[in-house]
């Protein structure tokens, strides 16, 4: 049962940063009117949607529940801070995807925190591993995107 706790709790802190990350893509879409941006924006957004609803199924396997659909105070301050960079930026390409960037590698610090701790997560361990790349393979793109808006 204690364990059951503390899945959850992980797996909570999870939801956190994906719904971060989702309402972070989303706000770097609509701050853009770079057409492959606001596309690739999305993409992503949509991507951590189906990570969300993955990871409550998870919850309720163990037993608890998430109503968090909107991430977490941190991800709040993020979004004030990309808001922040685009007034002050003039809504520099640069400037969104510096700010996704420092989302991506905040979330891939979390997903290889709850990964580090295999034992308590061996039933979705695949599922985090593959959500962790899949962070990791946005965060590529979102690098590659930096270097050519540079």
């Amino acid at each position: 049962m204690e364990n059951n706790k503390e899945i959850i709790s992980d797996l909570k802190g999870l939801i956190h940063i994906i719904n971060d990350g989702k309402e972070g893509y989303l706000s770097a879409s609509e701050a853009t009117d770079n057409l492959e941006l606001k596309a690739v924006f999305l993409k992503y957004a949509a991507e951590r949607k189906v990570y969300e609803v993955a990871l409550k199924a998870h919850i309720a396997k163990h037993g608890g529940e998430s109503d968090n659909d909107d991430g977490g105070i941190l991800g709040a301050i993020h979004r004030t801070w990309i808001d922040i960079k685009e007034t002050l930026t003039g809504k520099s390409e640069t400037a969104l995807l510096g700010a996704v960037v420092t989302g991506e590698n905040a979330a891939l610090a979390k997903y290889d925190q709850a990964i580090h701790d295999h034992k308590l997560h061996s039933d979705h361990l695949n599922m985090l591993t593959e959500q962790r790349n899949g962070i990791a393979d946005a965060l590529k793109e979102i690098e590659v995107l930096g270097q050519k808006y540079k």
